[in-house]
């Protein structure tokens, strides 16, 4: 039993991966024996599922739904059947089965898989469907016109079934549905894979026009238009939103007669994971779009009664606007896969929409309002920045690794901006290796430069829709008295530290601005990460802390410069990080730095150097990251502070 479970598995991940096979929780599979079947549970993703994944029942059970009466109420029925499928679940099972198990129990062959290809798609989705099929595999495969799915789908799948068997001397093993996609059906794994492959090959001789994949770049300017737009698509929750761009997209948003082309669906998932329609904007620029935008989506909402969740915006490309940023990723996967099935569909008598009475079917069916659930949902446990989205500067090392990671544990999306691309791209993939519907992305950036600086707020922009939190912590110390100290160093330590806080500053607080004026009562922050050094003088290190001082002058004046927009600007002062690089690197730290310079009398070594600045703090320890942390979600929480540099030293520097 084992070895079948590990072949129901294998095959279940080989075609989930395969986004051209399967998108989130789309398709299932199954594996039977004379008294039981497992089926891949309702809303689980083949792409990695396990063992417990798949509902355990037993066949003699659920064989009385062949045979039972129920409600002539679609609702009803189906509450009914759902209600039968758990019974026939065993005592081990705990998952939800799925609502086309007994359409897997029908077929007579051990392994079930089936799947939505796009290529199969573009033929069951298109006007010569039938005849298509036919033509192409002839009595080797069954077709199915479109017909709801659940319940009512099993009954005319078995009905067909039964007219087959009299037929053949065995079941089809390519069951095709309209509007759907296929059930592949063996005794085996192997043979379903070459099925599979099969079917591609024949499908893909037929083809004379392919779309063209190749990625565009999205427009700068979209740093005008897309945080608004994420703010108008929001309700009570804020939502994120992310962009993408191609040759394809193009295509479909150069116009509105285009775009018609996927204006309606196709099949049950691009209802669940985008919502029956799409919205379109082709206005000429930024402020028109949003003028435009503004209007539409008051029109869109007051006739179907919900946000649109996709919006193609001629010239740009498309936008998916959702709770979290795993479900806008899954959501512009299915409309791109939707654009394809539209162009492809050209090859086979052109496009075959579900009609309004299927949507309203679909959009209301319990259980795929059931599988939006579960690809929504994530941890239970609401984190002190959930779903916001954080840029933090000098992210991949020291106190701003630190602070990364702990927004990323606490629910945030985050831009990781440094200039070491080897250290951050390999925190990004740590903190993206654990579960949850929040992500990571990287960017090379020089706080020093207005175009780096820029080119990090357009990611912010594209990968997530706007900017909520940013955290200036990019700096750089060097330590060194007036007798030691060249222009050189000093003017360095002054644009990072310095300009480079004023840089960030200004290009997001133009993204924050944006928001607030598209979304009454949004608070936003710039935290800076400063020093005790900026609260006191230090001696021999008068570069570093005056540069900030000036932080925390220009702290005080961007505070109230941005507070009519909402933007708090506050500094978080910290005492010494004596565990991090900066102070404790064997070659560069700042132990070995005070150390060659004397700035400890009578230090022999590094330890006596550390011993001397733990005995300054009252507290009679060094810094840590979750001290910072505590003062940084602090502030982000609350919406009456702004302007303050607040210490984090132990005691040791205290406001007067």
């Amino acid at each position: 039993m084992k070895e079948t479970l590990s072949d129901l598995i294998s095959i279940s991940r080989f075609y989930g991966q395969d986004k051209d096979y399967a998108i989130a929780g789309g398709g299932n599979t199954s594996y039977k024996t004379d008294e039981k079947i497992w089926v891949k549970a309702s809303g689980t993703s083949m792409k990695e599922i396990t063992a417990g994944g798949f509902a355990e029942l037993s066949r003699e059970l659920l064989k009385t739904i062949y045979t039972r009466k129920y409600s002539s109420d679609s609702i009803k029925r189906e509450a009914e059947v759902k209600e039968d499928l758990y019974r026939a679940c065993t005592k081990g099972s705990t998952v939800r089965p799925s609502v086309e198990t007994s359409l897997h129990e029908a077929i007579n062959y051990k392994y079930v898989v089936h799947t939505h290809p796009t290529l199969v798609n573009a033929v069951t989705c298109a006007n010569d469907a039938g005849r298509v099929i036919s033509a192409l595999f002839g009595d080797a495969a069954l077709y199915i016109p479109y017909t709801d799915p659940g319940y009512i789908l099993f009954t005319s799948v078995k009905d067909r079934l039964n007219e087959w068997r009299k037929i053949h001397d065995r079941d089809p093993q390519m069951i095709f549905l309209q509007n759907h996609g296929v059930f592949v059906s063996s005794d085996s794994v192997q043979e379903i894979r070459q099925i599979y492959s099969a079917i591609e090959s024949a499908v893909s001789k037929h083809i004379t026009n392919r779309p063209d994949l190749s990625d565009l770049e999205i427009p700068e300017n979209i740093v005008q238009i897309l945080p608004a737009v994420r703010m108008m698509l929001s309700d009570e929750t804020i939502r994120l939103a992310r962009m993408r761009n191609n040759k394809l997209i193009e295509y479909f948003t150069s116009s509105a007669s285009r775009f018609a082309g996927v204006s309606l669906p196709f099949t049950p998932d691009q209802i669940v994971y985008c919502k029956a329609r799409p919205l379109f904007l082709e206005s000429d620029n930024p402020q028109d779009v949003l003028t435009e935008c503004s209007t539409k989506v008051k029109e869109f909402t007051g006739e179907y009664g919900y946000m649109p969740r996709i919006i193609g915006i001629r010239g740009y490309g498309i936008a998916a606007i959702e709770e979290n940023i795993r479900s806008a990723e899954t959501a512009l996967d299915i409309f791109e896969d939707w654009m394809k099935i539209s162009y492809l569909s050209g090859n086979f008598g052109g496009p075959h929409f579900l009609s309004e009475r299927d949507i309203a079917f679909i959009d209301s069916w319990e259980v795929e309002n059931y599988r939006r659930q579960v690809a929504k949902a994530g941890n239970s446990r609401k984190g002190k920045a959930e779903n916001k989205i954080a840029l933090v500067t000098g992210g991949a090392r020291g106190f701003g690794e630190g602070i990364s990671e702990s927004l990323m544990n606490e629910g945030a999306n985050v831009v990781i901006a440094d200039i070491n691309i080897e250290k951050g791209e390999k925190l990004i993939a740590r903190l993206n290796a654990t579960e949850g519907k929040n992500e990571a992305v990287f960017s090379k950036t020089d706080v020093t430069d207005a175009e780096s600086v820029q080119q990090l707020i357009f990611s912010a922009v594209i990968q997530f829709g706007g900017i909520d939190v940013f955290i200036s912590n990019a700096g750089i110390l060097r330590a060194g008295g007036l007798d030691e100290m060249n222009i050189e160093t000093f003017e360095a330590i002054t644009r990072v530290n310095y300009t480079g806080y004023f840089l960030c500053s200004k290009y997001a607080s133009e993204i924050m601005k944006l928001q607030s004026a598209y979304r009454e009562n949004n608070f936003t922050d710039i935290i800076q990460i400063n020093s005790k050094s900026g609260l006191k003088g230090s001696n021999r290190n008068f570069a570093y802390a005056g540069s900030k001082f000036g932080s925390i002058g220009l702290t005080q004046s961007f505070a109230l410069e941005l507070m009519p927009w909402r933007i708090k600007v506050n500094a978080v002062c910290p005492g010494n990080f004596f565990e991090g690089p900066l102070w404790s690197d064997p070659e560069t730290g700042l132990f070995v730095q005070y150390l060659r310079a004397g700035k400890v009398p009578g230090a022999r070594n590094i330890a006596e150097v550390k011993a001397h600045y733990e005995k300054q703090v009252p507290a009679g320890r060094g810094c840590r990251i979750e001290d910072v942390m505590r003062a940084i979600y602090y502030l982000i929480e609350q919406e009456y502070e702004t302007g303050q540099a607040l210490p984090v030293t132990g005691g040791q520097e205290m406001l007067r």
